[in-house]
């Protein structure tokens, strides 16, 4: 399966997974960006939401990619990922300006290997597969923070409960912004092909998203 990745694809993937994870670890070093309030921080702390935005970001936005490319192959397409430098320079910016991450790091491209057009069911359940799988991500990071000690570890500032918090917030805002019926995101793919899905997909996003904020 994994042959399937091309050489071009890694490199595109690996500079889009640091250029965001390093707007998310901005978000949570300066929430406000430089534009906010001052907030002081030491290196090693930095060093950790870094850590710690490679490790979320990496797995969540990876998986919700590949979900796109393998959905399209199983369909007996062919599909890549393609960065968009442009996007994920205003990502960091953003970021570091406002502290909002704007999470439009390119997209995966779909293409006909027989001249056949995307039926409008296989590009909403193409379409529908990275933010479910965002969704489902979410699961074994709320699993970390029970197993680290549930909401008594996250007040008490336990590592291994923050890294659940935050694979479970970065996942939901994937989610929640690709789920977003505007321009070439999933969602309005997703609510073109079938609005009982795309309600139930986007209503578990925002339902999660505002759950995890209300944790700490």
């Amino acid at each position: 399966m994994l042959e399937r990745i091309t050489r071009r694809e890694e490199a595109d993937l690996f500079v889009a997974w640091m250029a965001i994870a390093i707007a998310f670890a901005i978000i949570q070093i300066a929430p406000y960006g430089i534009l906010g309030p001052k907030i002081s921080i030491d290196p090693l702390s930095a060093a950790i939401f870094f850590g710690i935005a490679l490790v979320t970001v990496g797995i969540g936005f990876i998986i919700h990619e590949m979900a796109h490319k393998f959905t399209a192959i199983h369909y007996g397409y062919w599909a890549e990922f393609k960065k968009d430098n442009i996007m994920l320079l205003i990502a960091v910016v953003m970021a570091s300006l406002v502290g909002f991450v704007f999470a439009a790091p390119g997209a995966t491209v779909i293409y006909s290997r027989d001249g056949r057009m995307l039926t409008k069911e296989e590009n909403g359940i193409i379409s529908a597969a990275g933010p479910a799988v965002n969704l489902a991500l979410c699961i074994p990071f709320a699993a970390l923070i029970l197993a680290a000690g549930g909401i008594t570890a996250l007040k008490s500032g336990s590592l291994l409960a923050f890294v659940g918090l935050a694979g479970i917030q970065i996942n939901a805002m994937l989610a929640t912004f690709n789920m977003l019926p505007v321009s070439v995101l999933d969602g309005k793919k997703v609510m073109a092909w079938n609005l009982p899905a795309f309600i139930l997909l986007i209503g578990a996003s925002v339902l999660i998203l505002f759950g995890s904020f209300t944790l700490l």
